[in-house]
Formats: C-alpha cells, structure tokens, sequence
C-alpha cells in the first residue's frame, strides 16, 4: 500500500500544483455542477470550486488505507490486495481527470463535459469490477447486503457474478459518448440495474441454502 500513497499523493500534488498555476486566470464563481446534459447548474467560489477535489481525494485516500485496518475481516484483504490498490490509485486519477476537466471548463475550453466524463467512468466502473470480482468477505468492500454477509458461500457466488456484470455495464457506459445529450443515462440505468439484481440475487442464494 505503501507504493498506492506515493502514486496518490504526487497525484494529488500535481492536482494542486495545477490549481496554483491557473488560479488567476479562473472566475471567481466557478462552474462546479452539470446536469445530465453538460449544462452548468452550480457554482461555488473561486477556493472551493478548485481545492474541492483535492482535498476529497486526500480524504479519501486515507480512507481507504485505513478502512482494511479496522475490519474485523481485515486478514481477508490479502487475496485481493493488488486490486484493491488498482481501484485506490484509479479513483484517485479519476478525482484528478474530473479536476483537469472542470479547469478547463472555468478557463473557458468548449467541449461537453459528460461525453468527456464517459471514459473516466467506464475505467473506474471496469476496475471496480475487477476488486468484486476478487473481493473476499468484508465489511466495507463488496456487495454488502444482509445475506452476503450472512454467508460465504453466498458473498463468493454474489461477487463472481457481480464482478463480470460491473466490467459489462463498464463497456456498456462507454456507449453514452456517441449520444451526448443521454450520456450519463449509459452509465447511470447499468448500475441502478445491477445493484438491483445482485440484492435479488443474493436474497434469492440464501433463501436457496
């Protein structure tokens, strides 16, 4: 994990750097929310609209280094380690991908944010998909709903099949570039459609015995 930091913190060392190297040239209202069609819906000031997202990858990196360390099931992380580590270093370049994105829109490049944000999703939705695909009991990784964590048998069949269906809704997603007005409705349906088939799913392997 320790390799995971560094990567992740000269990430976000370069998101804030870059931060420092446009400030003055960015509104002092900037353009921090879109709607499914691109279009800017909220704004925040010049400060938090651009050290937002640092700062929530910062947290979140440290979040996920610590979380394996007060699991109960803490000894299950090392059979999916190295996938785990993948999904926290792509959410971090995730974070910084959606930073340089909402920079350019506050410097005024004109191009739609949603079929830009597409291919950013599909990657981190298809990583994902690996950690659940390999992910072992938890409590805070996975599917977690009450019968995978009941039973292991249920969270391993649960999270095979998941782990291939969130690769597929991936591929899926990436669809939405070629339709920019419903873009988002790509990668947003497969996911609603999938948590709702794994819950199902899970209820139904328990109930199965």
């Amino acid at each position: 994990m320790k390799k995971v930091i560094i990567v992740s913190l000269i990430i976000i060392a370069i998101m804030v750097a870059s931060n420092m190297l446009v400030y003055s040239d960015l509104p002092t209202q900037i353009a921090s929310h879109w709607d499914a069609q691109g279009n800017v819906n909220g704004q925040m000031g010049r400060f938090w609209g651009t050290f937002l997202l640092p700062i929530m990858a910062l947290g979140l990196l440290f979040l996920f280094w610590f979380l394996p360390k007060m699991d109960p099931y803490k000894q299950n992380y090392k059979p999916f380690e190295k996938y785990y580590q993948w999904f926290v270093i792509t959410l971090i370049a995730f974070i910084f991908y959606i930073h340089l994105l909402t920079l350019g829109k506050n410097l005024g490049y004109s191009f739609n944010l949603i079929t830009w944000m597409i291919p950013g999703f599909s990657i981190l939705l298809f990583v994902l998909g690996m950690v659940i695909g390999h992910a072992q009991r938890n409590w805070f990784v996975g599917i977690r709903t009450p019968w995978t964590l009941s039973s292991e048998k249920v969270w391993n069949r649960t999270h095979q099949i998941g782990g291939k269906l969130f690769m597929v809704g991936a591929i899926i997603s990436l669809l939405g570039m070629f339709f920019p007005s419903i873009g988002i409705f790509f990668f947003l349906v497969p996911i609603i459609l999938i948590a709702i088939f794994l819950t199902v799913y899970s209820y139904w392997l328990y109930k199965k015995g």
